[in-house]
């Protein structure tokens, strides 16, 4: 078994969510929250921010950790047992790319409810589910600390 370790994030503005849709050779084809493998030298809050630009094109801030989620599946060669580190993240705008090299091929931002409904993994829908909670609970307190104690406006 190979042990591996990714972090990413769910990036609201104005309330919606930033979900990427994939189409991997008609094999792996669904809506998915941006996430990567973390490199050498990277903290996961690093990674997190580094894999949102790059499949999103997004510059976002961290506001908060949310949670881990972990899920197995056959590799080429071994069984894959992968921890996704996830964090709640705001931008400044709905602008958004997605990154073809790694067969993104839409990229929107949602109401919850449909972002919900549109992810393909049950994981990502609970994480899904947290981040709002904590987005919801953070916006309605008037402010939130982000990952270095400073302040941030919700939007």
């Amino acid at each position: 078994m190979i042990k591996t370790v990714s972090c990413g994030g769910v990036v609201i503005y104005k309330g919606k969510i930033l979900l990427l849709y994939k189409d991997y050779k008609q094999k792996y084809v669904g809506w998915v929250l941006p996430k990567g493998t973390v490199e050498p030298g990277e903290n996961h809050q690093m990674t997190a921010l580094r894999e949102v630009k790059e499949e999103t094109g997004v510059e976002a801030s961290i506001v908060k950790y949310i949670d881990s989620s972990q899920y197995t599946f056959k590799g080429r060669e071994d069984v894959i047992h992968k921890t996704v580190h996830w964090y709640l993240m705001t931008t400044d705008s709905f602008y958004c790319k997605p990154q073809r090299e790694e067969y993104f091929i839409d990229a929107g931002y949602y109401k919850y409810y449909e972002g919900y409904h549109l992810l393909k993994f049950n994981d990502e829908r609970q994480v899904l589910k947290k981040a709002y909670d904590l987005y919801n609970e953070l916006r309605y307190s008037k402010y939130a600390l982000d990952s270095q104690g400073k302040n941030v406006k919700l939007k």
